[in-house]
């Protein structure tokens, strides 16, 4: 009362935003093949939420319980304002290519953004600000979905002080004059994973893998279904199930079976009908214990 005192972009009344970082980054990072892309976890707790970007692409969200919110299912959302995890997120999109997401937060769940792909990924900016505490977290889960691995680290915005500011210092990238052309997948491991990719996908199966075979910008396995745990649509028995890049990940040896969950991506001009699993995707060797997993993961899903 009486106070000039305002609050900060982490929330406190007469805050310094030095008890939350600022996450600003532009995601560049997308295949050849149209359809959904994850560009960034948005943590619980997270702060003036904003991303955008130009292009005939459209901005994705899904929420903590696994259902999009916003532009899921090849379906597109009228713009507008919509309640999601504690906040109100508003959705533009102007008569030209420019489409724009903002919200206050602070989020009271894990928001995953994604692109829809319809012509190549000029760039999206997105940023948001995060208390400290949940920075490792986040990073953690950012790699886990393989999410803009290659972007710089967050801005950290330090108290006031009288030293000269400082430009913020970014990693130094060496080039490697050997590169390893397929480096280690990010690890996937985890119960959170696990449901994010059951909940998501359209198919859930056990498959064996008879063959594949690597081209330019993704790779084709050929498969054959064993057990169906979740479809949408009927499968048959040999299917082909693609990845993006020449190094998929998780990668699927040949003769061995695996628990697949795949999301069906069918092309605007409805000439392609394929079989997606993404990238750090759920993949993993079929076992017992995988099995009671997954059907584990069935029981959590939104109905």
């Amino acid at each position: 009362m009486g106070s000039d005192a305002r609050e900060d972009h982490c929330g406190r009344c007469g805050g310094a935003n030095d008890s939350c970082l600022f996450v600003q980054r532009v995601f560049r990072d997308a295949g050849a093949y149209a359809g959904y892309w994850n560009v960034t976890l948005i943590p619980e707790g997270a702060r003036h939420i904003y991303a955008a970007h130009r292009s005939r692409n459209y901005l994705a969200l899904i929420g903590g319980d696994g259902r999009y919110v916003l532009n899921g299912k090849w379906e597109i959302s009228p713009p507008g304002t919509y309640d999601v995890a504690g906040t109100r997120v508003v959705y533009t999109r102007a008569t030209g290519p420019e489409e724009t997401l903002r919200a206050a937060g602070p989020t009271t769940q894990d928001l995953l953004l994604q692109v829809l792909l319809q012509e190549p990924n000029p760039g999206i900016e997105f940023e948001f600000w995060l208390p400290r505490e949940l920075y490792g977290p986040f990073q953690e889960q950012t790699q886990a979905l393989s999410l803009s691995l290659r972007q710089p680290q967050p801005l950290e915005v330090e108290p006031q002080s009288s030293e000269p500011n400082k430009a913020p210092a970014f990693p130094t990238r060496t080039p490697n004059p050997t590169p390893d052309p397929c480096p280690p997948c990010p690890d996937t491991r985890g119960r959170a994973h696990r449901l994010l990719h059951y909940c998501g996908s359209d198919f859930v199966f056990r498959a064996r893998v008879l063959g594949h075979l690597r081209q330019a910008q993704e790779t084709r396995y050929e498969v054959r279904v064993q057990l169906v745990y979740k479809n949408r649509s009927p499968l048959q028995a040999l299917e082909y199930v693609w990845a993006p890049g020449r190094c998929p990940c998780p990668p699927m040896s040949l003769h061995r079976e695996y628990l697949l969950a795949a999301q069906r991506l069918v092309s605007p001009d409805g000439t392609q009908d394929r079989l997606l699993l993404p990238h750090a995707g759920y993949a993993r060797p079929w076992s017992p214990a995988e099995d009671s997993r997954v059907r584990l993961a069935a029981r959590h899903c939104p109905v």
